[in-house]
């Protein structure tokens, strides 16, 4: 088959790989129809990351099942279905919890938690972007979509990764009807965290960031644009809220950001968070960090660690949620709203590509340039 692979820093190809197969009873094999360049494939991309050459990226995947292991019983040939980036096994400590990003058993080193297609540090999988897609425990991890699923394509894949990811920001910030949120980051996760601010009834939606594009689509969603390259983004939210701050906010870069000047400051958007948002305020953070960094900007940051600004976080009293989102707790519901027509999350989709256009988009998209806001590439067609 066909695949995106990996070959070093800022190098991929479509190469022809080993086909998809089953390699357990519990495996189904997806054709896949829709798969999503992610901003955290960009860490790996450019090296940022321990990701292997040879491998093939793609977590956000949608397609039509076409083989199922004999242990399967729930998921049929022919379904449409979404394939959540995390891969859990349903049974162990944490999936029992509805910790699916965090399952012990799929992820392979001991005292390690989490597991993902294409996804450095979190298993052996390959990715998504090829023609086929192996999916270990396929009753438990897809889920199956409406007969709309080909007609809205573009706002099914969604739901493997960033609508829930997004999703996920506001539920650890606790958005309420008419909160304030301040999402700091408009990328495709960060404009998913205020389009789902807005769905959860918040009255003011701030988004910063300082690419025309991406605040315009902000824009369109109801949300203040606030572009940090025109000054103090923490000055512009306080004269928003009449000096109190946000009551609510979203962290959607990671570790890698960046100042206007484009200076790398792996903590300068949770420090201007804590600034911008009010005492006993909360904050959720889904923007990707690492353990270790071996390309940051200086010695701390590549130990994976940053200087948080905890002495002001704790006079504030605010409370912090961080890490991966469990899809499964959210894709059902999500699913819902976009089939009765409540939500149309691919307003972001800049691109429908072929997979063999696929080098070119990861090279556009790295470079943010204007325009390249949301990468669905097609590699059978659809």
């Amino acid at each position: 088959m066909k695949a995106l692979v990996y070959h070093g820093p800022r190098k991929v190809s479509v190469d022809n790989v080993d086909d998809a197969k089953i390699e357990h009873p519990n495996d189904a094999v997806v054709r896949i129809t829709a798969t999503n360049i992610c901003g955290s494939d960009l860490h790996m991309y450019e090296g940022r990351t321990d990701f292997e050459e040879g491998r093939t990226f793609g977590h956000e995947n949608v397609g039509e099942v076409v083989e199922v292991g004999d242990g399967v019983d729930k998921i049929q040939v022919g379904d449409m279905v979404s394939a959540p980036f995390n891969i859990s096994c349903g049974h162990c400590r944490n999936c029992e919890h509805g910790l699916t990003n965090y399952c012990i058993r799929m992820q392979p080193l001991e005292g390690w938690a989490g597991a993902a297609y294409g996804f450095a540090d979190m298993g052996p999988y390959q990715g998504g972007q090829a023609e086929y897609l192996r999916v270990p425990y396929a009753d438990f991890n897809l889920l199956r979509l409406p007969e709309d699923a080909r007609e809205k394509q573009d706002d099914y894949v969604m739901l493997s990764d960033i609508f829930p990811t997004g999703y996920h920001a506001t539920e650890m910030a606790d958005v309420s009807p008419g909160d304030s949120v301040v999402v700091y980051g408009s990328g495709p996760v960060g404009l998913m965290a205020a389009y789902s601010a807005t769905i959860r009834g918040a009255g003011k939606v701030m988004v910063v960031d300082r690419h025309p594009d991406r605040l315009r689509l902000a824009e369109e969603i109801g949300a203040i644009p606030i572009d940090d390259s025109k000054g103090s983004p923490v000055d512009a939210v306080l004269n928003e809220t009449d000096g109190v701050g946000a009551d609510k906010g979203c962290e959607c870069v990671g570790y890698q950001a960046h100042d206007p000047d484009g200076n790398e400051d792996p903590a300068m958007t949770m420090n201007n968070l804590v600034n911008s948002v009010k005492f006993t305020g909360r904050i959720g953070c889904v923007g990707v960090f690492v353990p270790q960094d071996p390309g940051g900007p200086d010695q701390m940051a590549q130990q994976g660690k940053a200087a948080f600004d905890f002495g002001m976080f704790w006079f504030k009293g605010q409370q912090l949620g961080v890490g991966q989102a469990p899809v499964k707790r959210y894709n059902r519901q999500l699913r819902e709203l976009i089939h009765l027509g409540k939500a149309k999350p691919s307003w972001i989709v800049s691109h429908n590509l072929t997979l063999d256009q696929g080098p070119n988009a990861y090279e556009h998209f790295d470079k943010r340039e204007d325009g390249w806001t949301k990468v669905v590439l097609h590699p059978n067609g659809s």
